[in-house]
């Protein structure tokens, strides 16, 4: 192979310079923050969409479950308290849907952790609080999926909202608000401890506010000494709150109840979780 003229004439000591490559934006910057955050959110999107695992735990699971609390014990719930058992049970199951697919993206954060790919992130020019507010959003939008998903599936059972327009918005935005607080406890506890730990002490979390709230039975089914306790606890609050936004009743205690639950959830574990991404980024 004969080189060209031009090549051959050049000098051999010359060297070639490329212009240096341009970033949209610094590596610290909020831009950088809000687009990697978005791409993160976006990949475990995508991975969720294709497991059957999250499928089960955060939409077939929780409407399957609504449909028999209707059918088992929406007669008798509904003599009881002259209301339609709808009006608690949906609420209900969107939350625990909110928190049982908590748990399986806190498992999938775990595998990450396990598989190096936590540390790979880490070394790459991005944000280093992008992995954790991609996560934070990721699970908005699966809350949301599985909100509208119990709200189709109650109304098709007779679910109604009574109480206007901003009522409903106000709906959504409880189990929203909860989702984030209850992810961010998840977060908090996964990249801290290890697999099997973690999904005993959660899974028993969830199922002590499944059966323990005031949306899967009405509060004066409890014995008498159990009442303060329903009666307070995060899921009890936010399945009042929603209940007076759709069916009408007291909305402004348990609405601040359920607020106070999730803001305290989101600040207590904010910090310990960023902590521990960072920690378990770094480990190799």
């Amino acid at each position: 192979m004969t080189m060209p003229p031009e090549a051959a004439a050049a000098p051999v000591d010359r060297i070639t310079t490329f212009p240096e490559p341009t970033r949209r934006h610094a590596e610290g910057s909020l831009a950088a923050l809000g687009t990697q955050s978005w791409i993160q959110a976006w990949r475990l999107t995508k991975g969720w969409i294709g497991s059957p695992l999250v499928t089960i735990q955060a939409l077939l699971y929780p409407a399957l479950t609504l449909i028999m609390i209707w059918i088992v014990l929406g007669k008798s719930i509904s003599s009881v308290t002259g209301q339609s058992s709808l009006a608690g049970s949906v609420p209900m199951m969107a939350l625990v849907g909110a928190m049982s697919g908590s748990v399986v993206s806190g498992v999938t954060l775990m595998r990450e952790r396990k598989n190096g790919l936590l540390s790979r992130f880490w070394a790459l020019p991005i944000h280093r609080a992008a992995m954790f507010f991609g996560q934070l959003l990721a699970e908005v939008g699966r809350v949301i999926i599985t909100s509208v998903l119990m709200i189709l599936v109650g109304v098709a059972l007779g679910f109604r909202f009574t109480q206007g327009f901003p009522a409903g918005v106000a709906f959504f935005c409880i189990p929203l608000l909860f989702g984030i607080g209850y992810s961010t406890m998840v977060t908090a506890i996964s990249v801290y401890s290890e697999k099997g730990t973690m999904v005993e002490f959660l899974s028993l979390l969830v199922s002590l506010m499944f059966f323990f709230n005031s949306g899967f039975v009405p509060l004066m089914a409890y014995p008498q000494w159990l009442q303060p306790i329903v009666a307070n606890q995060p899921v009890t609050c936010a399945v009042e709150a929603m209940r007076g936004l759709t069916f009408g009743g007291p909305v402004a205690e348990p609405l601040m109840k359920s607020v106070a639950w999730s803001v305290g959830m989101l600040v207590v574990f904010a910090v310990p979780a960023l902590i521990g991404y960072r920690r378990a980024a770094q480990k190799r």
